[in-house]
């Protein structure tokens, strides 16, 4: 991040001190000053504190208080009833989209389309990880404006209707998963590059050509991000300010749903994505990793579909399908072939969690599949590729340490209650060396019927 760039989170209280640019105002937090992106502040509309109250907080944006003495700008003016919050609320949802517009439309031909023209800097591959789907999201936000344009009444705001917008292009925000979850690959890209005096002259010279605030490439980056996180925000304080008898009301209390569904799920999709990383790490850590498990114990025989297949619970006592007794059972029932297989665990209470992990990795990959979830082969090769680099840099033994070429690839990982998959692993045991138990546990997963 630029070092002029002021670093905030939500809820903290910046103190504007120029706004002589539309995109990008300078600010005070605390000791500290910089520019920040003006249409990723909000205005402070609630009027639950006095005019006495406001004014203790000199020089902050605090419910409408403006002070001069300071001679800095603070925003916002008494709102005197609800209508006239929700018309500010409004006004600032449209301004901030205006802004983000141009913030995407700077980054895309300001950047992107000079970063291609230059094949002997940036290759197809470098261009992807920089921006990601940059243009998809421009594209989108373009069309969601232009509804939300048609929707704002100028004259008077707070007769605006923008929730059924937000309804008619729930789906169009997914898009922003793949961009969330790729910036810090941006960022560790960019990184690299910045190293190099060339790249950092080609990217200030960008900037200056589009005429953009002096903030450095990630900063400018980094607003999609910013933005998506927002939206729950800006539609949390318009439904504060949206009487229950509008016509407007219940259409923003489910476009509220909607966007925090969104961005819960985008962080879902993220931490799932690191957990890909984990175990590619666990993995790469692991000394002699084809001993680990001795074949006189178990051995991995291969994946099982879960797709294709029926969990079901197994009675403790004779089985009529294996014509055996059982305890602590369950069984796979494949839909396809009729095949059925029969597993055992050691305790009443592992064969639970086997049922509930089971269960959980159902609703998962149902859930994955209604929103279009899904880890790529890129992303595995850049989990395993990242590994790979960390590995070598630590001087780790390669001829001692298996790499990882598919993160996903080792079946006992995927058993992990915190990564589902569509996938589940049998095991099947040798019979040399084995415990009772064992001997016994053999017995059992070694059945299989096929109906005929």
């Amino acid at each position: 991040m630029a070092e002029r760039e002021l670093a905030f989170k939500a809820g903290d209280v910046i103190k504007v001190l120029d706004t002589s640019n539309k995109d990008w105002w300078w600010g005070q937090m605390d000791d500290e000053e910089g520019w920040f992106p003006a249409s990723f502040v909000r205005l402070w509309v609630n009027q639950d504190n006095t005019a006495t109250e406001s004014a203790e907080g000199a020089g902050e944006v605090q419910n409408g208080h403006s002070d001069s003495s300071n001679g800095c700008l603070c925003i916002g003016q008494a709102l005197q009833n609800r209508d006239q919050m929700r018309a500010n609320v409004i006004n600032e949802i449209m301004s901030t989209e205006r802004h983000y517009i141009k913030h995407l439309k700077d980054i895309c031909e300001g950047y992107l389309r000079q970063c291609r023209k230059r094949i002997d800097m940036f290759s197809d591959d470098q261009l992807k990880v920089i921006f990601g789907n940059i243009e998809d999201i421009y594209r989108f936000q373009m069309g969601f404006v232009r509804d939300l344009e048609k929707q704002y009444n100028i004259e008077e705001p707070h007769l605006s209707e923008i929730g059924p917008c937000f309804l008619e292009h729930q789906d169009g925000f997914w898009i922003y998963s793949e961009y969330c979850n790729n910036h810090l690959d941006a960022c560790m890209e960019l990184s690299k590059l910045m190293k190099d005096g060339r790249y950092q002259h080609f990217f200030e010279a960008c900037r200056l050509l589009q005429q953009m605030i002096d903030i450095a490439i990630d900063g400018f980056l980094l607003t999609p991000v910013q933005k998506i996180c927002k939206y729950p925000l800006q539609l949390a304080e318009l439904l504060k300010y949206t009487a229950q008898d509008h016509s407007d009301y219940r259409y923003v209390a489910a476009a509220l749903a909607v966007m925090r569904n969104v961005t819960q799920q985008i962080n879902e999709r993220k931490r799932r994505l690191e957990n890909i990383d984990k175990m590619a790490q666990w993995q790469a850590s692991v000394l002699d990793w084809e001993d680990l498990i001795r074949r006189d114990i178990l051995y991995y025989k291969g994946r099982i579909d879960m797709d294709r297949y029926t969990v079901r619970d197994a009675i403790d006592g004779r089985d009529d399908d294996f014509n055996v007794s059982v305890k602590n059972a369950f069984k796979l029932h494949n839909r396809d072939s009729e095949e059925i297989h029969i597993f055992l665990a050691k305790k009443p209470e592992e064969k639970i969690r086997w049922l509930r992990a089971f269960h959980e990795e159902r609703r998962m990959v149902q859930e994955d599949e209604k929103i279009g979830f899904e880890i790529s082969e890129y992303q595995k090769r850049q989990a395993a590729m990242t590994v790979r680099k960390v590995a070598k840099q630590k001087g780790v033994s390669q001829s001692r340490c298996v790499s990882p070429a598919d993160p996903s690839s080792h079946g006992p990982l995927m058993l992990s209650d915190d990564t589902p998959q569509s996938d589940l692993v049998e095991f099947h045991l040798s019979k040399s060396g084995q415990s009772p138990f064992w001997q016994n546990f053999n017995k059992l997963t070694s059945l299989k019927n096929v109906k005929k």
